[in-house]
């Protein structure tokens, strides 16, 4: 059976999207252009995320105080072992907050990275408050002559839980951000975390609702992950049972659940996230593969019968 996203896998992949925009593998690399955060600096607060390590997600060659061509020649060398066919690459400005920034010093850095052979378009993670006309303005013209995506990271679509882990930002603000990235033509993507104390089941299944409103073309889902020296660290150390955390098996239930609820035009690029141990200062997840994880996913989903947007299309119709 053919999906409305045009292959026979059950949930609308991030890899199918992409190679329908391409034609073939692009590769992702990460890099690090030393920019920092409002949340951090003092702009917005302190003391950041309660959650966040960014070294948790960070490749090894991806350090701010190499210059960026030196980053991406070692992305590129890295997964050249690994695929040696592939030979196009996005180039992923994830550390921290990559629009805060003056205008000149973003252009500098997304044309640099532009400029090296093979590289055919730049994914730019940042922040709901760290976008304003003028780069939006900025990115949309850049979008007509090179892939262009940002990733908004959202984390959550209830107020309270942005309060309560710090966020420095509320929903309405990554609604503004996200409708103006998208009205102006630029691929927009969305990150969340699910699992925050405080968030059960029911909810996470709820905010399906206001993802759906919401005019992303992708979107990425990863499990809350405790990271050692940050606040979340701290409070769970103080009081762990306000924390809970599912096995595998219940995380993939959680998983399908949500994808059901999902429109069907969302690609989703992933539903859960690894960190090398030494970060990690409680999981019950070490040992657990993302490929496991996906294999799960998609034996629940065919063992189910059911498939992305399978409760979305039905609740739309009945309306």
């Amino acid at each position: 059976m053919r999906y409305p996203w045009g292959d026979s896998r059950r949930f609308n992949s991030y890899s199918r999207f992409m190679e329908s925009l391409f034609g073939g593998r692009v590769q992702k690399i990460s890099v690090d252009a030393g920019f920092s955060c409002p949340n951090r600096d003092g702009r917005i607060s302190m003391g950041g995320c309660t959650f966040c390590n960014n070294g948790a997600f960070t490749p090894s060659y991806c350090m701010s105080r190499k210059p960026l061509g030196e980053q991406i020649a070692e992305g590129k060398a890295f997964f050249g072992r690994l695929y040696p066919d592939v030979g196009r690459y996005l180039v992923y400005f994830q550390s921290f907050s990559n629009t805060y920034a003056d205008l000149d010093t973003l252009r500098r850095l997304y044309e640099e990275a532009l400029s090296v052979e093979g590289v055919v378009g730049l994914v730019i993670g940042t922040r709901p408050d760290c976008v304003d006309d003028c780069k939006l303005d900025y990115l949309a013209d850049l979008a007509t002559k090179t892939h262009i995506t940002v990733e908004y990271g959202i984390e959550s679509t209830c107020d309270e839980t942005l309060r309560r882990v710090n966020r420095g930002h509320d929903f309405a603000a990554a609604q503004r951000a996200v409708e103006e990235t998208a009205r102006r033509g630029i691929f927009t993507a969305g990150h969340f975390i699910l699992g925050f104390p405080g968030e059960s089941d029911e909810m996470l299944l709820d905010q399906c609702d206001r993802i759906n409103r919401l005019p992303l073309t992708s979107v990425k889902f990863h499990q809350l992950q405790i990271f050692r020296d940050t606040p979340l660290a701290k409070e769970y150390d103080l009081c762990p049972d306000k924390f809970r955390f599912w096995t595998p098996e219940e995380y993939v239930a959680l998983a399908v659940e949500i994808l059901r609820r999902l429109r069907p035009t969302l690609v989703v690029e992933r539903f859960v996230s690894s960190a090398p141990p030494r970060f990690l200062h409680w999981s019950v997840w070490q040992k657990v593969k993302k490929d496991q994880l996906f294999l799960l996913l998609e034996e629940r989903l065919e063992r189910l019968n059911v498939h992305q947007g399978e409760i979305f299309y039905n609740f739309a119709h009945k309306l």
